[in-house]
């Protein structure tokens, strides 16, 4: 499972044109899961995702966490994160999760954070999603589990 966390200003997300879910100050999750990825794998990245202490505190110091500001998650499924180029130009997706698999584990993420009490978002799994958002900072953290724990 591979999650690329964007500390953000503002997110929406579209589907044929139509806003299917914005934030204001937070984070974009661009959430990737691979085959053999389970339950254990989203409980590592949302409770790594939901305490990343990115945000700023009163002496400018990256200190807080989303839940300390009380921001939103938007969560984008994007199976292209599990992408291989080691070979050729034509990325492999091979190493994706089928999407039986994957949608409920998106879900599951959705879920848990919203067990933390946070304000979540997502696009439309499966979709072509249009994703507009002002990152803040910039922090752009990259985030790998597997086996339960993140790498």
């Amino acid at each position: 499972m591979r999650g690329v966390v964007q500390r953000v200003s503002r997110a929406a997300v579209s589907v044929d044109g139509a806003v299917v879910a914005s934030i204001g100050p937070g984070l974009v999750l661009l959430l990737g899961v691979a085959a053999g990825d389970d339950g254990r794998d989203v409980d590592a990245l949302v409770d790594k995702v939901v305490g990343l202490r990115i945000f700023r505190d009163d002496s400018g110091a990256m200190n807080l966490s989303v839940l300390d500001v009380g921001g939103s998650v938007l969560v984008v499924s994007q199976f292209t994160l599990i992408a291989d180029v080691r070979k050729g130009r034509r990325p492999s997706f091979v190493g994706a999760a089928d999407p039986e698999v994957a949608k409920p584990l998106i879900d599951a993420a959705l879920q848990r954070f919203a067990g933390h009490g946070i304000d979540v978002g997502s696009g439309v799994f499966g979709a072509t999603m249009q994703v507009d958002l002002v990152n803040d900072g910039p922090v752009t953290i990259v985030l790998d589990v597997e086996g339960g724990s993140v790498r």
